[in-house]
């Protein structure tokens, strides 16, 4: 879940939703940047499916009693956390043997593998090996420059439709998550440098370098759940019966 506080209320999105809109970014992604292939429709699939790990838990929202707000899938409970996504990249590669391979080495790079938590440790062994397994399974020979630039692409889109649904629109750049403030860690052949996305208003957000092959609209829906109601009724039977609605934000080139 992604969570935005406000006075009165949480702005709440389910993952999956976000996860779409990923998918929607990389559908208009330049022709001319990427050959399409039975392996890139793969590719672009997983980017809208990547979060499917989500889709359970977003249906129980969990409340952080530490932080006194619900969870979101930044400080989510690491054991059951890992749990799902063990989950979610066994039904995406059901479908698609590429594809959860693509999301087996996403959820993979959120940890280092350095780490002392033997959760954790356990989690990048087990995906390493499907990886593998999926990658025999294939019976195919992936170029290295392929796979790198379908899995940028996947972190890429993940990036960009985060930025446009964790911030409140029209954000400042002082103020916007440290994650983006710098601009996005992926490089690509047209952006050397990487690229960097602005709130130009509450409805634009500004693109450059623009890797797409022309402006375009995503609609995030949401749920608006109030406190009152979180502490009369509980988390998810407020979340349920909380008003929905739906933002539009337009993705333009710069200037």
């Amino acid at each position: 879940m992604i969570v935005q506080e406000r006075e009165n209320e949480f702005l709440m999105i389910k993952q999956h939703d976000h996860a779409q809109i990923s998918g929607q970014m990389v559908l208009e992604w330049k022709k001319n940047f990427l050959l399409r292939s039975k392996l890139r429709e793969e590719a672009d699939w997983a980017i809208a499916q990547h979060d499917r790990a989500w889709i359970p838990l977003d249906e129980q929202p969990k409340w952080n009693n530490e932080k006194n707000r619900p969870y979101s899938f930044i400080d989510y409970p690491l054991k059951e956390k890992i749990e799902a996504y063990q989950l979610g990249i066994k039904e995406v590669a059901e479908r698609s043997l590429y594809a959860g391979i693509l999301c087996s080495m996403h959820y993979a790079s959120f940890f280092s593998e350095d780490s002392d938590d033997p959760v954790i440790r356990k989690f990048i062994a087990d995906e390493k090996k499907r990886q593998e397994d999926l990658s025999e399974a294939m019976k195919m020979d992936v170029p290295r420059d392929i796979y790198h630039l379908h899995f940028k692409r996947l972190q890429f889109c993940d990036d960009l439709s985060l930025y446009v649904c964790m911030q409140e629109p029209g954000i400042s750049k002082d103020e916007e998550v440290p994650w983006f403030k710098d601009g996005f860690k992926q490089t690509f052949d047209f952006a050397p440098d990487g690229i960097m996305a602005n709130w130009v208003d509450q409805k634009q957000v500004s693109v450059k370098p623009f890797p797409f092959s022309r402006p375009f609209e995503v609609y995030i829906p949401y749920r608006s759940v109030s406190k009152k109601a979180i502490e009369e009724k509980g988390l998810e039977k407020a979340y349920h019966e909380a008003e929905t609605g739906q933002r539009t934000v337009e993705i333009i080139p710069e200037g």
